[in-house]
């Protein structure tokens, strides 16, 4: 049997240049999949992303690294659920980098998350997956997520979007 090596995560500082450039890097690896932008972000994005975040209220990230190195993102943010009338956590961004996939970084990561949301008072975490990723998926849904349904006659829930620039 192989030993798997253990995954540590921390939640970055955005103030810190290296955890900084750790984000951006990982976010880049994110937007170079092809689940992600199937391309890189432009270099004034992975510029001022962390300052950026810095400015959002409730934004955080989990980094995870194995033997030192990064190797996982989640880059998250605080939300409202109106029916509970408490906050809740969208799972915003999940990447993990290709030769470290099917080893818990996911796992960890969420874990991470949970912790951080209970700790905010959070009655949920939330997040958007493409129904085309199964492995993604697989991953979510050990963790206990699953589509978000109100009454199953009604169906599952669809995240959509109109872009504004």
């Amino acid at each position: 049997a192989i030993a798997m090596a253990s995954v540590e995560t921390y939640v970055a500082d955005y103030a810190n240049p290296s955890h900084a450039k750790t984000v951006s890097d990982l976010l880049n690896g994110y937007a170079l999949d092809q689940f992600g932008n199937s391309g890189p972000l432009p270099d004034e994005i992975r510029a001022k992303l962390c300052a950026e975040l810095a400015n959002v209220p409730g934004a955080f990230s989990v980094v995870a690294t194995i033997a030192g190195e990064a190797v996982g993102l989640i880059n998250a943010f605080m939300g409202f659920s109106t029916f509970k009338c408490k906050p809740l956590v969208n799972v915003h961004d999940v990447f993990v980098s290709p030769e470290h996939r099917r080893k818990g970084v996911t796992q960890a990561m969420m874990a991470r998350v949970q912790a951080i949301a209970i700790e905010r008072g959070a009655c949920k975490l939330t997040l958007e997956v493409l129904a085309n990723n199964p492995n993604a998926m697989g991953s979510y849904k050990k963790f206990g997520f699953k589509s978000y349904e109100l009454d199953p006659e009604l169906g599952v829930a669809h995240f959509w979007e109109k872009k504004l620039e």
